[in-house]
């Protein structure tokens, strides 16, 4: 089984310390036995590694029991609020990939059309949990010092992974905070110096900008060197990822272009050929992706020991249902995500369709392109209708993730109940696709450079050139745009949670290009897409905070 490498993140919800809010006291006595006190955990090895495994997993899982039971954040729907899910509602529904037609209390619709405020639930969640998994983390940094160890008797036993369980810990933080820096800008910041209780003050967006990269360039050097550690650990290699990927979005963020040094990480991921491109794009979103060298940071998720309602198993059952779940090998599924007429439309025509006799689109010419069609209308309105909540098949289905093997084969002949696909952080196809827009925003590279990482992935999608004899899918010199770069982007990561952050980068999320219902209210003729307020390129930090943290200031105009 893959959670055996990592056997820890199975065990997690028996060994992780419970974090209501950022500001609760750990020292307090869970009422739940299934939560010990940190002076019970930190009495053992194992005990330490558990603690970091729920670092890893409270980006995965959502609670302490599953399915959904025993959430880690008080006053949150549990199923909703799993940091993959919350996420992929805010980077996929809310830009020209996804449109969701449940869970308008949760304020879905708000993100559909663009017009969400600061008490929109939805929009908190990935706050709270983001939040959530920095506790744990300063938790774990602030337990595992040299002195603690010595008095635990610990020291002789961990002094020689426990510099790099706290690189770990400390890589895990400075993601979370790249993402608060990306999706809410400017927000509390609080580390393992901090005393418990402590209300923190706001720091900066361009604060948080440079604590992240400061961090992780540190990390750089701590981790364990590329392709060396445990399965479903992070090593150096996902630190220049997320270097990559920060430095590529400066100047959006805070006006710094620093597109050379995202070349430079990028190029390094490439270069080193530790993660290769998997031989096949499809093997990348199958329950055996265990196998794929391609991932650089994954998040482990089994169908038995770590099932919930967020993670693969949500996109899975999000994305497909009915009929298509002999092509995806679950069960039972939801339906109620839908992917928008744009994405499907930067495909070619002819393989934008689903053929019966060809369910895992060898015929076609990009493979990447693996839309449901049958008896579903590519158009996500009725036309004289308003916007339908129930209309499921308004709007193509994907298969693109599927709980198979890549032998073609269900993990159980009539389905499983929950996913066991890893979830992919970063991939190297990404760091492809980086360099090459980095190279177009005036990076050192060359434009041939540019034009040969942009011709490799697709050469992986036609599955022509190295990767079979397939129809080449190549470009020239002169199709290489930013604006290519930004819909092959769309073609090879849709549902992967980064499309709201390339349109910001493109200055292409709020004006200048519209989509199907953004800026409307639903009405009748309100799916064709206009032009919203620049304010939504920022989310508001939740109306609830305000509550509990006198030193907070909202974004610009969600105040009004």
């Amino acid at each position: 089984m893959k959670l055996q490498s990592f056997k820890y993140i199975c065990t997690v919800v028996l060994m992780g310390l419970l974090f209501t809010s950022c500001l609760d006291d750990l020292n307090t006595e869970p009422l739940n036995k299934k939560k010990p006190l940190n002076t019970n955990v930190y009495t053992t090895v194992d005990g330490y590694r558990g603690v970091l495994a729920k670092c890893y997993g409270s980006l995965i899982l959502n609670g302490q029991d599953g399915p959904d039971k025993d959430g880690d954040v008080g006053g949150m729907d549990t199923g909703y609020s799993g940091y993959t899910r919350s996420l992929f509602y805010l980077q996929e529904c809310s830009t020209d990939e996804i449109v969701l037609h449940s869970g308008s209390s949760q304020g879905s619709w708000d993100l559909l059309f663009m017009n969400w405020n600061a008490s929109t639930k939805i929009i908190s969640y990935s706050y709270y949990r983001l939040f959530m998994s920095i506790n744990y983390c300063n938790e774990f940094l602030r337990e595992s010092t040299d002195s603690n160890l010595k008095s635990r008797g610990l020291y002789e036993d961990l002094k020689d992974e426990m510099p790099y369980y706290r690189a770990e810990a400390r890589f895990i933080r400075a993601y979370c905070y790249s993402m608060i820096c990306d999706l809410y800008g400017s927000a509390p910041f609080v580390d393992e110096t901090m005393a418990i209780g402590t209300i923190p003050q706001q720091s900066t967006r361009e604060n948080i900008y440079n604590y992240v990269v400061a961090e992780t360039e540190a990390l750089a050097a701590d981790l364990k060197a590329p392709g060396t550690n445990q399965y479903g650990r992070i090593d150096q290699a996902a630190a220049w990822f997320l270097l990559s990927r920060v430095y590529l979005n400066a100047e959006a963020w805070v006006g710094k272009k620093e597109y050379e040094k995202a070349y430079q990480y990028s190029k390094k991921i490439i270069d080193s050929n530790t993660y290769p491109l998997a031989s096949d794009y499809r093997h990348i979103f199958l329950a055996d992706n265990n196998t794929c060298k391609e991932i650089i940071w994954n998040l482990p998720q089994d169908g038995v020991n770590s099932i919930n309602s967020a993670g693969t198993n949500f996109i899975l059952k999000a994305l497909t249902n009915g009929s298509m779940n002999v092509h995806t090998g679950l069960s039972s599924s939801w339906g109620n995500a839908r992917i928008k007429t744009q994405l499907v439309d930067m495909f070619d025509v002819s393989d934008q369709t689903f053929d019966e006799k060809d369910t895992w689109g060898d015929k076609k010419k990009d493979k990447r392109a693996q839309f449901y069609s049958t008896k579903h209308t590519k158009e996500t309105w009725i036309v004289g209708s308003n916007f339908q909540a129930t209309k499921f098949e308004n709007g193509y289905a994907t298969i693109k993730w599927r709980n198979m093997t890549k032998d073609r084969k269900p993990l159980e002949a009539e389905g499983t109940t929950y996913s066991s696909i890893d979830y992919p952080m970063f991939r190297t196809a990404d760091a492809y696709l980086m360099a090459a827009e980095a190279v177009l925003r005036g990076a050192s590279g060359s434009r041939s450079d540019a034009l040969k990482y942009v011709n490799e992935i697709r050469d992986r999608a036609y599955m022509s050139g190295a990767y079979g004899d397939g129809v080449s899918g190549r470009i020239n010199d002169s199709q290489l745009t930013l604006d290519f770069i930004l819909d092959e982007r769309a073609r090879e990561l849709h549902t992967e949670l980064v499309r709201r952050t390339d349109l910001i980068r493109f200055n292409k999320f709020t004006k200048g290009y519209n989509w199907d219902w953004k800026g409307g209210d639903g009405s009748i003729g309100a799916y064709v897409g206009k032009d919203v307020d620049d304010k939504y390129n920022l989310f508001p930090i939740p109306q609830d905070e305000f509550s509990v943290n006198p030193y907070l200031t909202q974004n610009p105009d969600y105040s009004k």
